[in-house]
């Protein structure tokens, strides 16, 4: 019998991941994934872009590059990060493929089998399979609606032995809950986590993509407040504000962290692509990323007001959500006890899938929420498919 290693028995298959078959059908209206909609990419930018790439240009790109990203981006990466308040002259910056593999990174330098890690619940499916592919034990503290819940994280980092190697959170339109940390909670994780040497993974890919300009202010990462006293270990992503298919993400953290990680990403890939790399580069220092992050907020807004009416004038009133004010998600509490699976089933044979609330919850057990988005479908769609979803609800719930 073929002989695999312990750390691969607690993987499993993520239910997106299976989704995403069902959704490349034509006739099913999709509302799992969090992916932007094809239709949004900035299509006129990249062929510019290509067009005025030197000889030279393409030879960087051909070619394999450093393991910490190339100069040029890093250089331009830098400038755009700074300009958001982010402290990188005090840190180093890592590009990598995709946040996911930074969170992966993250998570090998920090994690020995059965450590104990923090996260929320729900939480970020990816991270969570990362946290389990190195044999971690999973702690979740819940989550309300302005942030974790501090008196529970206060429980669980008083109790907890030994004590968690890291917290992980998503500060900014939150994956799935959909909902922003308010500045009240986040101070009140710093208070808690000071010189206790457990470092955060601050883990924000969407905070570009808000309704509301006035919300900007209100949604200060905690690596741009720089707090003494705290590793915190920030993960960015080209996906949400460019597209998906670079693989280009990238971590700022700080140097003694840096180093253990520049190592480990040598030891899995060397280097991210330099293709995406040359491409991203030109995409900042262009501009492009201001003119195309501006039209697509308005598109994202769009059909996020879109589903937040629908579900309002569909949904049945034991159902209850967060309206998002940015994002890609919104999150439905079903009647407690509510098997979302059982309605999951009943919306695929009426031609909608979505993500059940089991996928999120770190346990894998708590599947009475629902996960809906509205990144990559248009208004019309949106308006022709939560009826459906609201029907499932009734079958199932009554």
């Amino acid at each position: 019998m073929t002989r695999f290693a312990s750390s691969v028995s607690a993987l499993r298959s993520s239910e997106i991941r299976d989704l995403m078959k069902l959704a490349a059908s034509p006739d099913i209206i999709s509302f799992s994934g969090g992916m932007p909609g094809n239709e949004l990419f900035p299509l006129d930018m990249m062929d510019k872009i290509y067009d005025s790439l030197t000889d030279k240009d393409k030879q960087i790109a051909m070619q394999y590059g450093p393991t910490s990203g190339l100069p040029m981006l890093l250089e331009s990466l830098s400038d755009y990060l700074e300009k958001k308040g982010l402290p990188v002259k005090k840190n180093r910056l890592m590009v990598t493929t995709g946040s996911l593999q930074a969170i992966n990174i993250l998570a090998k330098a920090f994690i020995d089998p059965g450590d104990n890690v923090l996260v929320e619940s729900p939480s970020f499916i990816g991270a969570l399979s990362a946290f389990r592919s190195y044999e971690a034990n999973i702690i979740s503290v819940p989550l309300n609606s302005d942030g974790i819940d501090i008196e529970q994280l206060k429980v669980m980092l008083e109790s907890t032995q030994p004590k968690p190697k890291f917290l992980y959170f998503l500060p900014n339109f939150h994956n799935p809950a959909g909902i922003v940390y308010s500045q009240e909670v986040k101070q009140q994780m710093i208070d808690l986590l000071r010189d206790k040497d457990i470092p955060l993974i601050e883990d924000d890919v969407y905070s570009d993509l808000y309704f509301y300009k006035g919300d900007v202010a209100k949604m200060k990462n905690i690596k741009t407040i720089d707090p003494e006293g705290i590793d915190v270990c920030f993960t960015g992503s080209f996906s949400k504000i460019l597209g998906p298919g670079l693989r280009l993400g990238w971590m700022l953290v700080p140097e003694h962290i840096y180093q253990k990680c520049e190592l480990i990403k040598q030891s899995i890939d060397a280097c991210s692509p330099s293709l995406s790399q040359v491409i991203a580069d030109k995409f900042l220092r262009n501009g492009y990323i201001q003119e195309y992050t501006e039209n697509v907020r308005l598109e994202y807004k769009k059909r996020g007001l879109a589903m937040i009416d629908a579900l309002e004038k569909h949904l049945p009133e034991y159902v209850s959500f967060e309206k998002p004010r940015g994002g890609f998600y919104i999150w439905l509490h079903l009647p407690k006890g509510t098997d979302s699976t059982l309605i999951l089933k009943k919306a695929i044979e009426k031609g909608v899938v979505f993500v059940t609330g089991k996928t999120f919850d770190p346990n894998g057990v708590k599947n009475d929420c629902m996960r809906v988005s509205f990144c990559n479908t248009d208004v019309d769609v949106i308006n022709k498919g939560i009826p459906i979803v609201a029907e499932a609800i009734r079958e199932v719930c009554g």
